[in-house]
């Protein structure tokens, strides 16, 4: 049997943690229900949850900030470009592309493993809880070393 190689990156196990991690955050501060979407470095979604309550286009939502996030290479809120320019990469990207907050990525020692976004809450804080994810699965990991 040949061995399939992987992408480096997150788990499975790491996009759970830090979703159930962004959906508690959420629950904590008393956000809206929030859809979490966490990916690899292509892009391609690892897991994706909307917790009770959520509008279903959260979930898109979600993914299109995690990637979006990636494309720029900074949280999906802090690329300020003009409205021509954003729906040209709109349609570059199929939709992909939203420019507001709420996408951030996962980082280990500089290096980008994957990227969370959120969705349903005010902008600010889907990005406050998919980054608190983010930032609690860091500690966890570099206390495990």
């Amino acid at each position: 049997m040949i061995e399939t190689p992987r992408l480096p990156g997150l788990t499975l196990a790491d996009a759970d943690r830090l979703v159930a991690s962004a959906l508690e955050v959420a629950a904590e501060r008393q956000f809206p229900p929030l859809a979490v979407a966490v990916t690899d470095v292509s892009g391609a979604v690892i897991v994706l949850r909307r917790a009770d309550g959520g509008m279903p286009m959260t979930s898109r939502i979600a993914v299109a900030k995690a990637r979006s996030a990636l494309l720029t290479l900074r949280p999906s809120g802090d690329l300020k470009l003009p409205g021509p320019i954003v729906d040209s990469i709109q349609h570059l990207y199929d939709g992909d592309f939203i420019p507001f907050a709420g996408g951030v990525l996962v980082t280990e020692n500089g290096v980008i493993l994957g990227a969370a976004g959120a969705s349903g809450a005010h902008a600010l804080e889907d990005e406050e809880a998919v980054q608190t994810a983010v930032d609690r699965w860091r500690e966890s990991r570099s206390r495990a070393e």
